[in-house]
């Protein structure tokens, strides 16, 4: 039976791009033994104008500390986010078609906003992501449009603003802020919920080891399997930061850019320049 992770997120949150090296190897090692559903926590109700050069050096320093690709120019030349909340309830719209269908929705989102320059805040945008990422788009767009949707968005951020005592001696409480009043949880948490009820929380800031051992110790039991090669890799994930196959593969991060470079000039691989890196997937 599978552990359960409710992982609170924003699809605009750049700690939540920051971690998505270590949420991917989570999956390549436990696989079906780790259950996620994605909690959408509302990062901004409403950018303030004046906000845009803070977020951008923001998305800078993520970049750089990450090594995910990032770019920032919206922030400074017009055509940010105006709000987050539209791409959060398109996720929960996304998770009407099943959990295979909300991962690889939010990860296109992700993509879109962190290093793709896309403004996904209004709903035909956010549809033809949805048809991109091989969903229902028609389907979508009803689901998108519908009360239960704000209404499961609304039961989201309840949530995320409600911190457990468990989650606060953990540190994962902070200022709602961009718009909104009070705090809520830090992005991304993990609440790892094990068979038993107990629950063992993670934040963006922890190490990979420290959510691993948070699996482990709710009892999910990892693959006895070695890690995947580069080609397993984006075959199984898709678009990867050589960050993220740097840790899926165990490759040290200059052996991953070699490989991913070597696969490159086989034409087996392709990278997309995308602000301070690169995402790359199958040829």
């Amino acid at each position: 039976m599978p552990i359960r992770l409710r992982y609170y997120t924003d699809p605009a949150c750049s700690a939540s791009w920051a971690a998505e090296p270590r949420l991917r190897l989570l999956l390549s090692e436990f696989g079906g033994e780790v259950e996620i559903t994605y909690v959408m926590g509302g990062l901004a109700r409403e950018f303030a104008p004046g906000e845009g050069p803070e977020i951008a050096l923001e998305w800078l320093e993520v970049g750089d500390s990450s090594g995910m690709p990032v770019d920032a120019r919206p922030w400074l030349a017009g055509g940010a986010l105006r709000s987050s909340f539209p791409a959060c309830m398109a996720v929960k719209a996304a998770a009407e078609q099943g959990a295979e269908a909300t991962a690889r929705y939010l990860r296109a989102l992700r993509e879109g906003i962190m290093c793709g320059r896309r403004r996904l805040d209004a709903p035909e945008p956010l549809v033809e992501e949805a048809r991109a990422a091989g969903l229902d788009a028609e389907r979508f767009r009803v689901d998108v449009g519908s009360h239960a949707i704000v209404e499961a968005f609304g039961a989201d951020l309840e949530e995320a603003r409600t911190v457990p005592e468990s989650a606060r001696a953990h540190g994962l409480a902070g200022q709602a802020g961009h718009g909104s009043k009070g705090e809520r949880l830090s992005f991304p948490t993990a609440r790892f919920t094990g068979t038993d009820g107990e629950d063992y929380w993670r934040g963006g800031d922890d190490a990979y080891d420290d959510w691993r051992a948070a699996a482990l110790a709710a009892g999910a039991r990892p693959r006895d399997a070695p890690p995947p090669d580069v080609l397993a890799a984006l075959r199984g994930f898709g678009p990867m930061a050589a960050a993220e196959v740097a840790l899926v593969c165990g490759l040290p991060g200059p052996r991953a850019q070699a490989e991913l470079w070597r696969l490159a000039s086989e034409w087996r691989a392709r990278p997309a320049r995308l602000g301070t890196g690169e995402l790359w997937q199958l040829a």
